[in-house]
């Protein structure tokens, strides 16, 4: 998930959210949380890796997130980065950016997207935002499958 934004737009899990995150295995948080108590929340129902986003203060770089990370997930490699910039080349830039990534996560526009490199060796995912749509039809979350170091799955999830 990513642009919690709380706590004007997170004032807790909201159940919608919340039925996703009880069967999760891993939560990647790509930033603008804005308070870390928000990823203490998250941490009581999976482990929590997320990064620093624009709007994300002291208090989230003191929970542990950096201004990026890398994880490893069932074999994959998983970078994460709050803003990715401008839309045009963006696969290309992420891909250059994170050369070891098979996926990478980021956020800050709050609007999903799931693209796959030609090849397929190469992904990147923005999860949209489940508390804060902008523009967008409904807030969302995403759901990842990582299985034997790829991506088996993944989906966009309307949660509002």
């Amino acid at each position: 998930m990513s642009d919690t934004h709380a706590p004007r737009r997170w004032k807790s899990c909201p159940p919608a959210v919340a039925s996703w995150l009880r069967g999760a295995g891993l939560i990647l948080h790509a930033g603008d949380v804005c308070t870390a108590a928000v990823l203490d929340e998250l941490a009581q129902y999976a482990p929590v890796t997320a990064v620093m986003g624009n709007n994300d203060g002291p208090d989230v770089a003191a929970w542990g997130a950096p201004e990026t990370a890398v994880v490893t997930v069932d074999g994959l490699r998983v970078a994460m980065v709050h803003d990715s910039g401008p839309a045009a080349g963006r696969l290309a830039r992420l891909r250059g950016r994170f050369p070891d990534a098979g996926l990478v996560v980021f956020g800050h526009s709050h609007i999903p997207l799931d693209v796959a490199s030609a090849d397929g060796g190469f992904r990147i995912f923005n999860p949209g935002s489940p508390t804060d749509r902008r523009r967008q039809p409904h807030g969302t979350l995403g759901v990842l499958d990582i299985a034997d170091g790829q991506v088996a799955g993944a989906k966009i999830v309307p949660v509002t």
